[in-house]
Order: structure tokens, then C-alpha cells, then sequence
């Protein structure tokens, strides 16, 4: 066996990610974590000499600032403060509240994203998955939107682009919901691919397959939108080739994933079809086929999912394919 197949998954997490209190009924809950992680604490004796937890620290303000203005972070940080000074949940807007926790927690997520990048890019870990919330890719340059404060793939993005392995980074974003503030962030960066399959109609509206980019970044921005209903193979099929057709004019030295589980079968927010087999054919897909160039690097992040037992299935089925696909 190779040295490398013997290094573990990364498994990034932070006990801040769960003091982020959206407030009663609201679907991006405390318990998704709790769920998750008991899902994988049963799955442990499968997994347990493969999977190495890790707890990083937050990330700093001049990492934030690399896939967000100054204000947007100054601003995240006063309503924040705003609400610990309260005690009380305030809201950015009707789908996205803070918490005294809040601000901890979504620096913490974006830490997880940039040790992330560090350990698979230094050897430490041959992939690595962010248990993280709030999740991040609705969240613009200067904008918190959709449960999203804060960018965690985008951060991780810019800051693997800032040391000298890597030039170029796709990001496939699999979650129901078009993920708006990656786009945005990137739409004119010639170094970052961001392809995404999503349902259409649904919020937040964006993602037609018309947006390709802008400036020297056209080209770079792939959408596939896609109706609610069909069979899961059909998803499966067009994610899939999309991939495809991003490496046949894009090499990427790394991989990115915004893992949202909001695509299952079960969600209450959103109409896709996938089961916990069909995660695993795509991690197994995504990875292998940009392995020519991005030689396993892997990181992917958790970004919707709001059924918590679905939830916790598909991230066993998503864990256990990174482990394989890159052993």
C-alpha cells in the first residue's frame, strides 16, 4: 500500500460552529450538527482509523477579507455585536439571524476551511470535510444572505490561491440552492471554475446557464440548472458531465466541494431526488475525475441539508467515498 493511502481524512470541526442559534423552527438548526455527528460517531467502527477529527482556529479578518469587502465584515461583526449587547437573535434579513454565538461560530467555519486547504495541500490529511455551520456560499463579496454570513469556500479558495501549489481551483457546488455568493465572488477571477448544478425555480433565483462569467473570467462559471422531480441518475448524470466539460478547458490543482445535502430525496427545501448512493457515486466521481491535475486534493464543505436524520445519512455515504476515492 502506498504511503499516502495511509494518511487520513480530515474530518474539520469546531464546538463554535454550534453556537450559532437561528431561533425556533428556523430550518438551519442547531440539531443538524448534533445529527450529523451522532450519524458518524455510528458509522465509527467503519471509519474510526481512517478519520481524523480536527479542531482549528478561527480564521483571521485578513483572511475573511480575501472573498469579502472590509465593510462586510465590520458589518457582520456589529450586528453580532448587536446581538450579544441584546442577548436576543437579531435578524440580517427574514432568512438569516445571529446569535450572541454567531460570530465565533462562522469565523470558526471558515477556519476549518483554510486548515482544510493547509492539511491536504502539506500531506497531513488526503482530503478533508468541513462539518460547519452557518453555511457560507450564499453570502456575496459585500452581502449575508440565506443563512450564509460568511463564504467558508470562497476564503478556503482565495487562501489556497495565495501560497505558491496552487493556480487554479474548481469548486463544484452540488446543493440545491444556486450558490450565488460563490459566483459572485469569482465571476471575473480566471484562476477559480465554479460549477454548480441547482434546482430552477427556486431561491435564490440566480444561476441561469446564460451566467458564464464576466471579463477574464468568462468561461469560468458553469450553471446547470435543473427542475425538480426527475430521477436521481438524471442529476447524477448532468452534475457529472458538467464536470467533464469544465476540465476540458480548465486544470485544476485543487477540488472544492459545497457539499449541500438539501439535494436529497427527503428535504423539506428542495425537490431533488438523490439518495445517500447517489452522493457516493459523485464523490467518487468528482474526485477521480480531476485526479489527472489535483492529484486527490479534495476538500469539501457542508452547505445545506435540512432533514437531520437524511442529513446525517448522506454525510456518512460522502465521508466514507472521500476515504475511498482517495486511498
Amino acid at each position: 500500500m502506498e504511503a499516502a493511502a495511509l494518511k487520513p481524512v480530515g474530518l474539520f470541526q469546531h464546538p463554535d460552529c454550534s453556537r450559532h442559534d437561528t431561533g425556533w423552527g428556523h430550518p438551519e438548526h442547531q440539531g443538524r450538527l448534533r445529527a450529523l455527528m451522532s450519524a458518524l460517531e455510528r458509522a465509527l467502527p467503519e471509519l474510526h482509523a481512517d478519520i481524523l477529527p480536527v479542531m482549528p482556529p478561527p480564521a483571521g479578518i485578513a483572511e475573511l477579507e480575501r472573498a469579502h469587502t472590509p465593510g462586510h465584515v465590520e458589518r457582520v461583526r456589529a450586528i453580532c455585536d448587536r446581538s450579544v449587547e441584546s442577548g436576543q437573535i437579531v435578524r440580517i434579513d427574514p432568512d438569516t439571524p445571529v446569535s450572541p454565538g454567531s460570530w465565533d461560530a462562522a469565523v470558526a467555519a471558515s477556519g476549518c476551511g483554510v486548515a482544510a486547504v493547509d492539511a491536504v495541500l502539506d500531506g497531513t490529511c488526503r482530503a478533508g470535510f468541513c462539518a460547519v455551520r452557518p453555511p457560507g456560499h450564499h453570502a456575496t463579496p459585500d452581502r449575508a444572505m440565506g443563512f450564509c454570513l460568511f463564504n467558508h469556500i470562497a476564503v478556503a479558495a482565495r487562501h489556497a490561491l495565495a501560497g505558491p501549489e496552487v493556480e487554479r481551483v474548481l469548486i463544484v457546488d452540488w446543493d440545491v440552492h444556486h450558490g450565488n455568493g460563490t459566483q459572485d465572488i469569482f465571476y471575473d477571477d480566471p484562476s477559480v471554475f465554479f460549477l454548480s448544478m441547482h434546482q430552477h425555480p427556486l431561491f435564490p433565483g440566480t444561476g441561469s446557464a446564460a451566467e458564464r462569467g464576466r471579463g477574464a473570467g468568462e468561461g469560468t462559471t458553469l450553471n446547470l440548472p435543473m427542475p425538480a422531480g426527475l430521477p436521481s441518475e438524471r442529476y447524477v448524470e448532468t452534475l457529472l458531465d458538467g464536470v467533464d466539460r469544465a476540465l476540458s478547458r480548465f486544470e485544476p490543482d485543487i477540488t472544492l466541494i459545497s457539499a449541500g445535502f438539501d439535494a436529497g430525496a427527503e428535504d423539506p427545501l428542495g425537490g431533488f431526488t438523490l439518495a445517500p448512493a447517489d452522493f457516493d457515486t459523485l464523490t467518487h466521481e468528482v474526485v477521480g475525475r480531476t485526479r489527472a491535475t489535483a492529484r486527490n486534493r479534495v476538500v469539501s464543505f457542508l452547505e445545506g441539508g435540512y432533514n437531520p436524520d437524511e442529513l446525517g445519512r448522506n454525510v456518512v455515504s460522502h465521508l466514507t467515498a472521500l476515504r475511498d476515492a482517495t486511498g
